[in-house]
């Protein structure tokens, strides 16, 4: 049972969270650099999936994007990193998860990294990957768990909650998909005196904090990456902050 003292998730409305997300992610998007699939522990699993499913789109990448730059289909909410995404080639518009501008059954892999938990409708953003996955399609889907781990940093990007593991399960479930394998996730610093300088030095000197994050804290978590570590199903998730799915639509 969580403790009473655990900070607890804050009720946001979407203009909400449309508004903390639009201010921390546009701004810092504006600042930095994009960053090639290739350079992530998930390309490995990327590449398999992606050379069976021509019809890819991953949802709000930033300049994090995952799936292969040519041949994939962007959405995101920020300018800033459409231009980028673009200026790269890709096919990128602009949109949220919770109104999708393609069709039914459009993609066979459909990618939503670190997006769930800033959504005020979950369960309608969920009903859009599910409407625009082709049965048997793959969902890669990445989300922080235990509400009792919050955090305040969770509050600085706009997180709405984390979840449950079974909630998550259930969710997933209810809109046909079903938990595959999954692995340990993420990149946050484990150090809460970390995490309070990046903040502060984002919301007090974000130009100076801009050159540290591009040139020394982003390639340093690149290259402290781990293989990811697969397991059948959600696995144990005694402490993991994080989890990646692979997720199969029914």
């Amino acid at each position: 049972m969580p403790s009473p003292f655990a900070p607890t998730q804050p009720a946001r409305s979407d203009a909400d969270l449309i508004r903390t997300n639009r201010g921390f992610y546009e701004s810092l998007w504006a600042d930095a650099r994009l960053v090639s699939p290739e350079r992530f522990n998930t390309w490995p699993l990327v590449r398999e999936l992606a050379a069976a499913a021509p019809r890819r789109l991953e949802v709000a990448p930033g300049l994090r994007p995952r799936l292969p730059l040519e041949g994939t289909c962007f959405v995101d909410l920020s300018h800033a990193a459409l231009r980028k995404l673009s200026e790269r080639g890709a096919e990128a518009v602009h949109g949220m998860i919770g109104a999708l501008p393609w069709a039914n059954a459009r993609f066979d892999l459909v990618c939503a990294f670190d997006i769930l938990e800033h959504v005020a409708d979950d369960e309608s953003a969920l009903a859009e990957l599910a409407r625009v996955a082709a049965p048997g399609a793959t969902l890669l889907m990445s989300v922080p768990l235990h509400p009792e781990a919050w955090t305040a940093f969770d509050d600085f990007v706009g997180h709405c909650r984390r979840y449950e593991p079974a909630q998550i399960e259930a969710l997933l479930d209810r809109y046909g998909f079903h938990i595959e394998r999954s692995a340990v996730y993420g990149m946050q610093p484990k150090s809460s005196r970390l995490l309070e300088l990046g903040q502060y030095y984002l919301t007090h000197q974000r130009e100076r904090a801009m050159w540290w994050y591009n040139r020394v804290f982003m390639p340093l978590g690149l290259r402290m990456q781990k293989p990811l570590q697969w397991r059948p199903g959600m696995g144990d998730t005694a402490g993991v902050d994080e989890v990646l799915l692979v997720c199969r639509k029914r």
